[in-house]
C-alpha cells in the first residue's frame, strides 16, 4: 500500500522503517513543517518521495500517519479529515487522546480515522532517530475504536499486528489517565531532577565523573524534546496535575521518613516499592 506519513520524527520514522520491512507498504510520502527533516527521511530511505501539501499527502494513500507534536495536531488532524475520502485510513500516534477525538468527534470523516498510541519511543528527536523494529513486543491503545470504520479499524490492526505489537482497546479518557501515570509522569519527574542536579552540582565534569548507570536511566527522559512534550502536559493537564501531587505526597513521606530516622519505616516503604517488579518483569 501507499503510505503517507505526516510529520517524519522519531515516531513517524520509525514507523516508516517497520512499514517498510514488513513489506506493508512498497511506497511512503512525506510531509513535514521543517524542510531539513523531509530533506533527512528522504537521504536516510526513510521515504521514497515528499508531497508538496497535505491534499497530495493524503489523496494519494491508502494510510496516513499523523505523527506531529499535540498542539500541531489538532489542526493538521481536522485538515486531513478533510481531504480524506473512503479510500483513505487516517491514523494518529500521539500521546493524549480526549482533547483531540473532541476536536473531531462530529468530523464528516470521523469514522475513517482510527485514535492509536504506539507506547514506545526513546529521549531522542528528528528522523535520525527513527529505529528499526522500534514497536516489535510493545503495546499499541487503540481508543473510542466503535467510533471507526469496521473496514478502518480492521487495517490498522492488522497493519501493527504485523509489526509484533500488543494490542489494547481503552476510552480516551482513560487512555489519558492512564498515560499520565507511566508515562508523562516518568517524563515530567526526569526533567526535575535533571533540573535538581544542574543545580546543585555546578561542575559538569563533576556530574560526567560520578553519573553511573543507573542515574543515566533515571535521567535520560530529561533529554526528550520540550516542543513535544509542553503540548502532551498541556493537554492532559488535569491527569498530570493529579498524578504530580500524588508523587509530591510519596516524596514528602520518604523524606519526612529519612529527617526522623525512621529506618525501619524507611526500608518498609522501599520493600513496597520493590512489588513493581512483580508487574515489570
Amino acid at each position: 500500500m501507499v503510505v503517507s506519513i505526516i510529520g517524519i520524527g522519531l515516531i513517524g520514522g520509525s514507523l516508516a522503517l517497520g512499514l517498510r520491512e514488513t513489506g506493508l507498504a512498497h511506497h511512503i510520502i512525506g510531509l513535514d513543517h521543517n524542510p531539513h527533516n523531509l530533506a533527512q527521511a528522504l537521504a536516510l530511505g526513510l521515504i521514497n518521495e515528499p508531497a508538496h501539501d497535505l491534499a497530495e499527502a493524503v489523496n494519494r494513500a491508502d494510510l496516513v500517519v499523523v505523527a506531529v507534536p499535540m498542539d500541531a495536531m489538532l489542526t493538521v488532524l481536522p485538515q486531513v479529515l478533510d481531504a480524506a475520502t473512503d479510500r483513505q485510513v487516517i491514523i494518529d500516534v500521539g500521546s493524549t487522546k480526549e482533547l483531540l477525538l473532541r476536536q473531531v468527534a462530529d468530523h464528516a470523516n470521523r469514522a475513517r480515522f482510527v485514535a492509536v498510541h504506539p507506547m514506545a519511543g526513546t529521549e531522542h528527536s528528528g528522523p535520525e532517530a527513527a529505529v528499526p523494529k522500534l514497536f516489535e513486543g510493545k503495546t499499541l491503545v487503540v481508543c473510542d475504536a466503535a467510533a471507526s470504520a469496521p473496514d478502518a479499524l480492521a487495517r490498522v490492526e492488522a497493519v501493527f499486528g504485523r509489526l509484533a505489537m500488543q494490542l489494547t482497546y481503552m476510552s480516551a479518557a482513560a487512555h489519558d489517565l492512564h498515560a499520565a501515570y507511566v508515562s508523562h509522569i516518568s517524563h515530567i519527574s526526569s526533567f526535575a531532577l535533571a533540573l535538581t542536579v544542574l543545580q546543585k552540582e555546578q561542575s559538569e565534569q563533576q556530574i560526567f565523573a560520578l553519573a553511573s548507570g543507573g542515574f543515566e536511566s533515571t535521567v535520560r527522559l530529561a533529554k526528550s524534546s520540550p516542543a513535544m512534550w509542553v503540548p502532551i502536559f498541556r493537554q492532559n493537564r488535569d491527569n498530570v496535575l493529579d498524578v504530580v501531587d500524588e508523587h509530591l505526597r510519596q516524596l514528602q513521606h520518604l523524606r519526612d521518613l529519612l529527617a526522623d530516622g525512621n529506618d525501619a519505616g524507611l526500608y518498609e516503604q522501599i520493600e513496597q516499592a520493590n512489588r513493581i517488579r512483580k508487574i515489570l518483569k
